[in-house]
């Protein structure tokens, strides 16, 4: 039997907020319904874009009735922007959908019923919290569907900003952004404008080949700036024409970085990065810890619910002075430094030797000297050997990337067994998962959802395990 071709399915509405920000509904045949392009609560005709046995994938093509959770949104480019996906949803509505998320997870995959859900932290600034954007340059501009329909004759097709989602070559030409504060949207715009005056080249993604590539900023707490600019290739005279024209334009302008990447990816990570003017990193504070901040750093890009996320860490922990801690997947240390102060000695694990080399320096610059770390692959290093030479943990924290923590890994924290297991995770459902390998040996006690993304549909978990008495 052939596919439908062109299914449309009328007025389905809306019932709740699934993965990835797409909402979920149910058709009368039964099968799940996930919309793309709508609110939970609209009233919605589909067109069908993929059928499965259980599932229809579709987009949102009419609404016949508004959710009462729907909110204009505030930035012009939203829908075509992958951005900032939730910007038509109440906040209210967005963080009660989140937790849902994270209940559900734990619940359902982790098969966890008997614990505490303390409310979900939301954020205090909905809008311009984020402290690091990059943006693309493109002579490539993502035409809206009025442009292509439009008879008029485009002037530039030179674009700065982001990635149209599923369309890499193309770029959004930015007019405006509310996720991070000004003069963010100044510079990008100045930058743009100097560029196509001058003659500056933007980059040909296709051919590989222009001047201008990406642009990232970064700021701290105390409105300093981080510039950095990839180049596709050198051009000394183009470069200090731009460079020196950024500089004198934005006195808040901390550090300005260039660096030269002809490579097949803008990956900052493998570049030699150059110092065009200042120290080459920033400083940020957090509780009286100092961090030393440079373009390859992770750090978090909201700076006050990480603030948040950090102290709820800790207070999850309940440290009283006398504990070993571990801290799997430490990254540059924020956390581990944070535990330090309240623990007898920290021992932090991670992969990335450039992060370990910035833990130590943090460790230093805070005049922590119970902080330990280690680099290498988690599951070749925390071994039982390695426990065997280090002291036994009485609390572990870990908060691994999105995939979560190999079995390996979970075997030796049950081999371990510390008394208290901290888990941070941006992804509830491997979370979920792994704790579920963890319920012989340990009780959920509480978890606690963080938002840290506002207008979209990420969200972080706290969850605290304790040993069952036996």
């Amino acid at each position: 039997m052939k596919k439908k071709k062109n299914l449309i399915l009328e007025n389905i509405r809306l019932l709740s907020a699934g993965a990835k920000g797409v909402s979920v509904a149910k058709a009368e045949d039964g099968k799940t319904i996930f919309v793309s392009g709508a609110v939970p609560g609209d009233l919605v005709n589909v067109q069908v874009k993929k059928s499965k046995s259980s599932y229809y994938e579709g987009q949102a093509i009419e609404i016949l009735e508004m959710s009462p959770d729907r909110v204009e949104p505030k930035c012009i480019h939203f829908g075509y922007c992958g951005g900032c996906k939730w910007q038509n949803m109440s906040y209210e509505k967005q963080l009660y959908f989140k937790e849902s998320e994270v209940l559900n997870n734990i619940k359902r995959i982790g098969g966890f019923n008997d614990f505490v859900c303390e409310p979900i932290l939301g954020a205090e600034e909905q809008f311009l919290y984020r402290n690091k954007m990059e943006f693309s340059f493109s002579n490539a501009r993502w035409l809206t569907p009025e442009e292509i329909k439009s008879d008029v004759e485009l002037n530039s097709k030179d674009a700065l900003g982001f990635h149209i989602p599923g369309q890499w070559s193309k770029i959004l030409d930015l007019k405006e952004c509310f996720l991070q504060e000004d003069p963010s949207n100044a510079m990008r715009l100045f930058v743009k404008h100097f560029a196509v005056e001058n003659g500056l080249e933007f980059f040909d993604v296709r051919n590989q080949e222009g001047f201008l590539r990406t642009f990232m900023l970064r700021q701290n707490s105390k409105g300093e700036w981080m510039l950095l600019f990839q180049l596709f290739k050198e051009d000394e005279d183009k470069r200090k024409l731009l460079l020196d024209a950024v500089l004198k334009e934005f006195p808040q302008i901390k550090t300005l970085l260039f660096a030269i990447n002809s490579k097949g990816n803008d990956s900052v990570y493998d570049l030699d990065i150059q110092t065009y003017f200042g120290d080459g990193f920033l400083y940020e504070e957090m509780d009286g810890l100092k961090f030393k901040i440079g373009p390859k750093s992770f750090f978090q890009t909201n700076y006050k619910q990480a603030l948040n996320l950090y102290r709820k860490t800790l207070e999850f922990a309940g440290l009283t002075g006398d504990e070993v801690v571990y801290d799997l997947y430490t990254g540059t240390g924020t956390i581990a430094q944070y535990i330090a102060r309240t623990a007898k000695h920290v021992i932090g694990i991670e992969a990335v030797q450039e992060a370990i080399d910035a833990a130590e320096e943090h460790a230093v610059l805070n005049g922590l000297d119970n902080c330990t770390f280690y680099c290498g692959d988690m599951k070749e290093v925390f071994t039982e050997e390695f426990l065997s030479q280090h002291p036994k943990a009485d609390v572990l924290v870990t908060d691994p990337p999105r995939d979560g923590m190999h079995p390996k890994v979970v075997e030796q924290i049950l081999k371990l067994s510390p008394e208290k297991v901290v888990y941070v995770s941006c992804n509830s459902a491997t979370q979920a998962r792994d704790i579920a390998l963890m319920k012989e040996d340990y009780d959920l006690v509480k978890i606690l959802p963080v938002d840290m993304f506002p207008q979209t549909h990420h969200v972080e978990n706290i969850a605290l395990l304790t040993k069952k008495k036996k």
